[in-house]
């Protein structure tokens, strides 16, 4: 089992001990620093930034949206990045949700799939280097000879040589259909809210991708990178408490109510009514009584917590589920520090 540091994206402001939290990282033997980005800060600038006090650990993003970008820009971020890193960057890619697409990129949310299939495509293109980057469309054409167009776009390569022609590409992706597709054009999976008592769901979901005629991987040199908290504590009851808020907003709060895909992973593993329940409080302003709705076996499910012995054990299950990395949140270097014996061991 591997381990990656997941920093997410920032708050009101960027997390106090980050730099600090990378460098410790890395000395312990982590493989990897993650970021994310929503509506505020960016996944890419951290990993740059912080990363350049680095010199071993993968950088990814977990996950760089798809609409905040055109595909060549992304292409263009990652071959930088993986040029300044030495040849370490991941990465990671996302469709979002229709809320964030539509109302903070200003962009149709329609065929997701459709939509990641050709962006990779285009990455691609644009990393291989081997000829002048096209795409039919219908969503990122190229040239672009829409409305509004003068007629004057042409092909291009791109000018600077990727240091790596294949930097990993990595899907976060939810869904059946969606995880399919994960694994029959990507090099990796980045799963959020996964649980190992349905990685055999998981696996047919992901079979299915990779008989697909075409696929670049199997299982033997796939990825799955699972999101997980990792907590090494002698206060369970605690750190459960502290979650429940959390876990409230993201059943009951992201998305809209007719349209949440992280409420639908829950669904999947069979907490409708608990869903259902958290979702009507959260939504109508019972925000406590919306945390206080959350089961502790709900968060246990997607979650490691409790004293070393435990989490050692877990680990285990985790492994033989099929995940190689865990991208473990934590928010503090004594936290980080204290699964030391586990990486290394």
């Amino acid at each position: 089992m591997r381990f990656g540091l997941q920093l997410g994206y920032w708050g009101a402001r960027p997390p106090a001990q980050a730099a600090e939290m990378v460098i410790a990282a890395e000395e312990i033997g982590f493989d990897a620093v993650f970021t994310a980005e929503s509506w505020g800060s960016d996944a890419f600038t951290p990993l740059a930034w912080w990363g350049s006090a680095t010199r071993r650990v993968r950088l990814g993003t977990s996950v760089a949206q798809l609409s905040a970008r055109t595909p060549t820009a992304t292409a263009m971020a990652a071959l930088t990045l993986d040029h300044l890193s030495g040849g370490r960057a991941v990465l990671g890619l996302g469709v979002s949700g229709p809320q964030v697409v539509e109302g903070w990129y200003g962009q149709p949310f329609e065929k997701p799939l459709r939509r990641t299939r050709e962006y990779v495509d285009i990455v691609r293109q644009v990393l291989a280097r081997e000829g002048k980057v096209t795409s039919d469309g219908p969503h990122y054409p190229l040239p672009y000879r829409g409305p509004g167009a003068t007629g004057l776009g042409k092909p291009l390569k791109p000018i600077t040589h990727p240091l790596r022609a294949d930097i990993p590409i990595w899907l976060g992706a939810e869904g059946p259909k969606n995880v399919a597709l994960t694994a029959e054009i990507a090099d990796g999976w980045l799963a959020i809210y996964y649980t190992p008592r349905l990685a055999g769901m998981y696996d047919e979901w992901l079979d299915e991708g990779f008989a697909r005629p075409g696929a670049r991987r199997s299982r033997a040199d796939f990825e799955i990178a699972a999101s997980c908290q990792v907590l090494i504590t002698d206060d369970t009851r605690g750190e459960l408490d502290r979650i429940k808020p959390v876990m409230a907003l993201y059943i009951g709060g992201m998305g809209a109510e007719e349209l949440n895909f992280h409420a639908q992973v829950y669904r999947r593993m069979g907490y409708g009514e608990v869903v259902d329940e958290i979702t009507t409080l959260f939504r109508s302003g019972r925000k406590d009584e919306a945390a206080a709705a959350v089961p502790d076996e709900l968060i246990l499910d997607t979650a490691i917590i409790g004293d070393e012995a435990h989490v050692r054990e877990q680990l285990e299950v985790w492994a033989k589920a099929g995940v190689g990395m865990l991208l473990v949140t934590t928010h503090s270097v004594d936290q980080l520090r204290a699964l030391a014996p586990l990486v290394q061991g």
